[in-house]
């Protein structure tokens, strides 16, 4: 066995499984990103190592005044904590501080292929139908798989959309592994199975996003209570009047009620239970306590953190961290790259 390859077995064995997610910047989040991945980022914190970045490199794909990305990346980590990930159990950070997101990015963009990067559903969507989209756009994938890879990640917590990137990602650590040498641990996603793909309440063939211009096709985790409510009630279901979870032929009552058990901890069929023979009205009146209750701690919480120094010194602490364990990888990666000057001449 290669000595890269006992090295990275030895400290894979020794240490608990590793997660790692990150979020953009890109405006306060949604009910959708709350319950299709940063749910999971509190869950796992307790038996796991957990990383969490705010991806402001990401962000820059698109346009972005700056003050106004640096007001979202405040934002973005105070959430991070109000919604309870600890950073006495958990490493939170801003991607930009840690050289090492862009280095190996680099290094992996020369280990893919066009073919696959021009094959990622997202980049379809987002490119289709003009004539030039920004580069970034199209190797947004390579920078999100060298997060990833960064930290020796076991498990990557996301919502289901991101599935095709994660098998992106495990497809360039194995060819890299494979073709040159061990080097990168190769990650699991982890996917909800119930809520993860929390879609627009306006229209629920589409994903809940906050680029909508409708404001009550989403419902943000800042939202006050009165938005809350406006948003549930004109939310669409159909002419039915049963409320039955059917995501083919009931996708705006099945959204709701997918919202409803994630938020209370009821199952799918104990809430078919409890609203046999009431009508929407009922249903929907209670799905508003629910939420409303569900996130009222979350906003007292991100009211006290947003502009305190404790959310600096966390980010802070944070990049400092990630960085210790970034540097060490990145050695591992440009020993197996042959790159930077060796410890002794090579003949």
């Amino acid at each position: 066995m290669a000595e890269n390859e006992e090295k990275l077995t030895e400290t894979r064995h020794e240490r608990r499984k590793r997660v790692f997610s990150g979020v953009q910047p890109s405006g306060s989040l949604h009910l959708g990103n709350y319950l299709g991945a940063i749910k999971q980022f509190v869950d796992l914190q307790n038996d796991n190592d957990c990383i969490y970045c705010i991806v402001d490199e990401h962000a820059i794909t698109v346009p972005q005044d700056p003050k106004e990305l640096r007001k979202h990346i405040l934002d973005l980590a105070a959430l991070y904590m109000a919604v309870g990930v600890d950073p006495e159990k958990s490493i939170i950070f801003v991607q930009s501080e840690v050289p090492g997101h862009a280095q190996l990015g680099w290094v992996l963009a020369c280990s893919s292929y066009t073919g696959e990067l021009f094959r990622m559903t997202q980049f379809k969507a987002k490119s289709g139908g003009k004539e030039s989209v920004g580069t970034g756009l199209l190797v947004y994938p390579v920078l999100m798989a060298a997060d990833i890879l960064l930290y020796d990640t076991d498990i990557v917590p996301v919502g289901s959309d991101q599935k095709q990137h994660i098998e992106l990602c495990r497809d360039i650590a194995i060819r890299v592994n494979n073709t040159i040498k061990k080097t990168f641990v190769v990650p699991d996603g982890r996917f909800m199975k119930e809520g993860a793909r929390i879609m627009a309440l306006d229209d629920p063939t589409q994903k809940m996003s906050k680029s909508n211009k409708n404001i009550h096709s989403s419902i943000a985790l800042l939202d006050d209570a009165n938005k809350i409510k406006k948003s549930i009630m004109k939310s669409v279901t159909d002419s039915e009047g049963i409320v039955r979870f059917d995501p083919d032929e009931k996708p705006g009552v099945s959204n709701l009620m997918n919202i409803y058990s994630v938020l209370s901890g009821e199952s799918l069929d104990s809430i078919e239970e409890m609203y046999a023979g009431k009508g929407y009205g009922d249903f929907k009146k209670d799905l508003v306590g629910v939420v409303q209750k569900a996130l009222a701690p979350i906003q007292e919480r991100y009211n006290e953190i947003r502009y305190s120094e404790e959310l600096l010194t966390t980010l802070h602490d944070g990049a400092e961290k990630a960085n210790s364990i970034a540097e060490r990888t990145m050695k591992r990666v440009y020993d197996t790259f042959g790159l930077g000057v060796p410890a002794k001449i090579v003949r």
